[in-house]
């Protein structure tokens, strides 16, 4: 595994906390409320374990247990892990990209003035840009676990709100989350400059890296990181086991 990209998903969880987590076995399992994949997702206690058949069985009663899909993640370096899901009858889900740089990379350029706000708690109109593309309250409990040092992003463009975001700092790292341009800002700058505020903010609350991640598929995101110099770190992805009657 990844040493780069196993760090960067332990932070990833801890400013992106399920409600709780706990180990089963060789499992370590999540119960995310609602809150998404990130936040629910077992994966195995110790890189280079394979679960056995009965082991397998009683984490996905677990989840069941939780009202969650039997879901899986699979990290860099668990191919072993990843085949035996497959022969139990796990789909692959939502291959994704992990992206990082040093926080210099993006604070080479001074902010304007309202074009990345921070602000926690979070206004009303960044909680409604979240909800209206799908973080909604479940998955704004989760910025509300999540440790300080966070914050939220507001942006303006164009004399009114363009976006609104939410980075939290862990072990030196600022992990970028929830990161919403409204359609009609798109394209116009909006992404980078909230990415470049997320730095300058982060850089202040002792951050040395700037993180966040992506769905291999997103271009819109691929580009944008790329364009800011952020490099792939690491790769991961989900194993779901289809629920009968579904």
């Amino acid at each position: 595994m990844s040493a780069e990209a196993l760090a960067l998903l332990e932070v990833n969880e801890a400013t992106w906390p399920p409600a709780r987590r706990w180990r089963l076995g060789p499992w370590i399992l999540r119960d995310g409320q609602g809150g998404g994949k990130r936040v629910s997702a077992a994966t195995v206690a110790e890189h280079g374990v394979v679960p056995d058949a009965p082991a397998l069985a009683e984490a996905e009663a677990a989840m069941a247990g939780m009202r969650q899909a039997p879901l899986v993640m699979v990290r860099p370096g668990e191919e072993a892990l990843d085949a035996m899901l497959e022969r139990a009858g796990y789909a692959m889900l939502d291959p994704s990209v992990i992206y990082a740089a040093p926080i210099g990379r993006l604070t080479d350029r001074a902010v304007p003035r309202l074009a990345a706000l921070t602000v926690w708690e979070p206004l009303q109109i960044m909680r409604e840009i979240w909800t209206a593309h799908g973080f909604g309250p479940a998955r704004q409990a989760v910025m509300e676990r999540a440790p300080q040092p966070k914050t939220g992003l507001l942006a303006r463009q164009n004399d009114h709100p363009a976006g609104t975001g939410f980075v939290a700092v862990q072990d030196g790292v600022a992990m970028v989350h929830a990161l919403v341009v409204v359609p009609g800002e798109r394209r116009q700058g909006a992404a980078e400059w909230f990415m470049r505020g997320a730095a300058v903010w982060a850089a202040r609350h002792g951050a040395t890296r700037i993180a966040a991640i992506a769905t291999r598929d997103n271009a819109a995101a691929t580009g944008l990181y790329g364009k800011l110099g952020m490099g792939q770190a690491g790769v991961y992805h989900y194993r779901i086991k289809p629920v009968e009657g579904r």
